[in-house]
């Protein structure tokens, strides 16, 4: 799979219709997840579109947050995205507020992790060492299990998500955990680059 957008007008397009910082920093996590996984399961020439399905995911929710999905076909339009791109957009919210269903290994990828990736994100938020580097997977189930631990990030999606794609739940955890730590760097930058009202968690040496 293959997409003609063009990087720069996903993020124009997200700039205009998510004007606060935390979801442009919530579009690029899910981007390097995606183009972390494309590779990890052997989809490598695919990730440009996988990457591109996480970050546009949200595409309308800093707008229409409680018509999310609705006007997302519209605004993909106007960016010249494919029948396929739309299509997994909006089956992230298979359930929820679409009736799109995953169907493609890479949607079912997408399902799963965006809630998850909240939980990760808000327990970074909180480590004395301000990275994800030396965060285990006992954590992530931890903060997965207390129910008012980023409370908004929705247990039975996930679940849900790992049921579609065959993998344990832990397997999942691990999974999303791995990709977060390896595009930190990366997202360090871009965080910098298109969300520089955002800030994060300073590195702590030692």
């Amino acid at each position: 799979m293959e997409t003609a957008v063009k990087r720069e007008d996903a993020i124009a397009l997200l700039k205009e219709y998510n004007p606060d910082p935390f979801h442009m920093v919530h579009a690029l996590t899910v981007e390097g997840i995606m183009d972390y996984m494309a590779e990890a399961l052997g989809y490598g020439e695919d990730k440009d579109f996988w990457a591109m399905a996480g970050l546009l995911h949200d595409v309308d929710f800093g707008t229409y947050p409680e018509e999310h999905l609705q006007h997302a076909p519209r605004l993909l339009a106007s960016i010249g995205a494919e029948a396929p791109l739309v299509h997994a957009v909006m089956s992230h919210g298979y359930g929820i507020c679409s009736e799109v269903a995953p169907e493609h290994e890479m949607e079912k990828v997408l399902f799963a992790m965006d809630e998850l990736s909240g939980i990760i994100w808000a327990g970074l938020l909180l480590r004395p060492s301000g990275t994800l580097q030396d965060m285990e997977v006992k954590s992530v189930k931890k903060k997965f299990k207390d129910k008012h631990f980023a409370a908004g990030c929705n247990r039975d999606i996930i679940r849900r998500g790992a049921d579609q794609l065959g993998w344990d739940l832990a397997d999942l955890q691990a999974r999303t955990l791995e990709a977060m730590k390896a595009d930190e760097d990366r997202l360090r930058a871009e965080v910098a680059r298109w969300a520089p009202g955002y800030r994060l968690p300073e590195i702590k040496e030692g």
